[in-house]
């Protein structure tokens, strides 16, 4: 009896598909990798890029060999890299705050929101899209993400922090869509009662969303476009 399933692509494997989603037909007992394999005879430029291509199924992190079931949703993802509300997708967890947002990132208001008055020390770190890469001027930048899964993530690895800092609370807040020069595309704030800690926790917490959480970054230029490439976290592959 056959399989269908829903396939979504993104980033850079958006541009080569030449769509954002598909649905695909596969036999009883067939395997998330079948659906890698079946976009790669069509596509081979994805086959090219199989080593940093990572596969979700059902928005958690998939091997290969995990087989699928009727209605089940299958993500291939390349590596990482107003008048609506202001976060489009929030968990809050043991006091800490993940969200994302397609509006501007109020840094501010996330280190109010997880200040205590035992804590003696708030760190905020922001990322902020600069106007040039490599010399070659940017226009803007794009960001898009696996939204439900990426949410997920964040929240994991954000309270995994927390949990092993000695730090009270963590908020990390993402842009998606269109991001200007010199906005803030990614904001991560840390309170704890002693400095050291709250630097340390917010470093590691940007190095590692850069490298697990499924967001994708354009950069546009006069002459051109490009989808920023980057690598998958070792945690995540060894899954």
């Amino acid at each position: 009896m056959p399989v269908r399933v829903k396939v979504l692509f993104f980033g850079m494997l958006k541009d080569i598909v030449g769509a954002a989603e598909d649905t695909l037909e596969v036999g009883d007992g067939a395997a998330v990798g079948q659906v890698f394999e079946h976009y790669a005879r069509l596509y081979p430029k994805l086959g090219e890029m199989r080593k940093s291509i990572l596969l979700a199924r059902n928005q958690e992190f998939s091997r290969d060999t995990e087989p699928l079931s009727d209605g089940d949703e299958v993500a291939l993802m390349p590596p990482v890299s107003g008048g609506a509300p202001e976060f489009t997708h929030v968990i809050e967890r043991d006091g800490n705050f993940f969200a994302l947002t397609r509006g501007p990132i109020d840094t501010r208001g996330l280190a109010r929101r997880v200040l205590r008055r035992s804590d003696g020390a708030v760190t905020t770190f922001e990322g902020v899209a600069r106007d040039n890469t490599g010399g070659r001027p940017t226009q803007y930048l794009d960001y898009e993400c696996y939204e439900p899964m990426a949410i997920k993530v964040m929240a994991e690895l954000g309270c995994e922090i927390a949990r092993t800092h000695e730090i009270g609370r963590l908020a990390i807040v993402h842009r998606l869509g269109r991001v200007a020069i010199g906005e803030t595309s990614v904001a991560i704030v840390a309170a704890a009662p002693h400095r050291k800690a709250a630097f340390q926790a917010a470093m590691e917490a940007i190095d590692r969303l850069k490298r697990t959480v499924p967001i994708w970054k354009k950069e546009t230029f006069a002459d051109g476009e490009v989808w920023v490439e980057g690598e998958w976290d070792d945690s995540v592959i060894a899954r």
